[in-house]
């Protein structure tokens, strides 16, 4: 009885805030699962490391498919409807992956696991912006991403445990079951913000919301940056811990846990500072957030060269950690940019289509690595990952110096002018 009232208590913006943090380890371990069963599969299935390869693509690229989709459902629709149903339909996918037999049932399930994960991301960043204005929105979308990272590393420990124990579908199956309860609660937490997002009668339709997009060079520069971010990004989260199992023979518990650790432990840990940082740097100037981003992104790059000499595992962990938690510090700029480039009425399309190139780009990398590995071997290829950051952080630096401050005035003008012309919804309507 006192936790529920102390949580009652909370103010209902971070009520939603710490749930759908929790919806985010959810789904994101269960992308970890994944990767963390790949030598699992492998041996049982009897599949090659192009096969591996596939699987993690296909996966990523029909969470791709779907995000746009996503994006202008919950620009239109209750957006914390869509959350709740996301998870529904990501906890039935994900049991049904643990029970998959053979490798096209198992490639199919990942793709409907995929597509049921793509709903999440739009609705649920979009919901935070509209329950947060700007003092907030760095610290609360930072504290979502930690739940992002964070279920990366429970679901690469969890899962390679349980694979060397019970067998690689246990993991899926435990997830599959947590999802339900958080199902179920997410009726008793989630609320759309109507005071916040203002709707016409009519909302816009989406070639409305396509051709405003489609002229915010910022918005096509912070692409391009996800595109080059994602490939490095997913290509380390899927082969890394096959990487640690083969290099340093590793069990699968161990190298699942020693690959999520690495990397989303000091991600999380620069995500979260670097919300609290991305706040206090744009109270003068919005863009100071990209500046910010982008010189995150020129000193994590050298970290991973040491990939060209073969090192070993200390200088390994030292390397992929440091340049994790410079990435986590640039990374917390990233939704708070898209939300000071874009109005309210078009932030979930923006990030239906963010997301969308960053997986399917992260689901080219990882099966590119894939074809390499073979013939290049995994460490030139995370190497070659320092040359995609470089570019990334140049492409930040062009929208910060040329783009951004016209685009952030831009948004703000067409908020108020919406505001000007149309009431605002009532919950009943925002809730449809």
């Amino acid at each position: 009885m006192t936790a529920i009232l102390a949580w009652s208590r909370i103010p209902l913006r971070w009520r939603i805030t710490t749930f759908l943090a929790a919806a985010a380890i959810l789904n994101y371990a269960a992308r970890a699962t994944i990767s963390s069963v790949f030598a699992a599969l492998r041996q049982d299935l009897g599949i090659s490391d192009i096969a591996l390869g596939i699987l993690g693509a296909a996966f990523l690229w029909s969470y791709a498919l779907c995000s746009p989709v996503a994006g202008f459902l919950a620009d239109r629709y209750s957006r914390s409807r869509i959350v709740a149903w996301s998870l529904a339909l990501c906890s039935i996918f994900t049991v049904l992956t643990g029970a998959s037999w053979g490798y096209s049932m198992l490639l199919v399930f990942l793709l409907c696991l995929g597509l049921a994960q793509g709903l999440y991301l739009p609705s649920a960043i979009a919901l935070l912006a509209d329950h947060h204005g700007p003092r907030t929105r760095g610290l609360a979308m930072g504290i979502h991403s930690v739940g992002l990272y964070f279920g990366m590393v429970i679901g690469g420990a969890f899962a390679g445990y349980l694979a060397e124990h019970f067998g690689w579908r246990s993991g899926f199956w435990v997830l599959g079951l947590v999802g339900v309860i958080l199902t179920f609660c997410a009726k008793f937490v989630l609320r759309d913000n109507s005071k916040e997002l203002i709707k016409p009668a009519t909302p816009p339709s989406v070639v409305v919301a396509l051709r405003y997009i489609a002229k915010v060079p910022s918005y096509h520069l912070l692409l391009a940056k996800t595109m080059l971010a994602g490939i490095g990004i997913w290509t380390f989260i899927n082969w890394l811990p096959l990487y640690f199992s083969e290099t340093f023979k590793m069990s699968l518990g161990m190298a699942g846990f020693a690959g999520m650790f690495m990397l989303q432990i000091p991600t999380m840990l620069g995500i979260a500072t670097g919300g609290w940082i991305s706040d206090r740097v744009a109270v003068r100037n919005a863009r100071q957030r990209m500046l910010f981003q982008a010189l995150c992104y020129f000193c994590a790059a050298p970290f991973l060269l040491p990939f060209l000499n073969r090192p070993g595992f200390i200088l390994v962990t030292v390397a992929v950690s440091v340049f994790s938690l410079l990435r986590g510090l640039g990374q917390a700029n990233e939704n708070p940019i898209l939300c000071d480039v874009i109005p309210p009425q078009f932030r979930s399309t923006a990030i239906g289509f963010m997301n969308c190139l960053s997986t399917a780009a992260g689901g080219a990398g990882v099966l590119l690595a894939g074809i390499l590995k073979g013939g290049w071997g995994l460490n030139a290829v995370f190497a070659g990952i320092s040359i995609i950051f470089v570019i990334a952080g140049a492409a930040l630096l062009v929208g910060y110096f040329i783009f951004m401050p016209r685009d952030t005035q831009r948004a703000r003008d067409y908020e108020v002018a919406m505001a000007a012309a149309a009431p605002i919804a009532p919950p009943d309507a925002a809730r449809r």
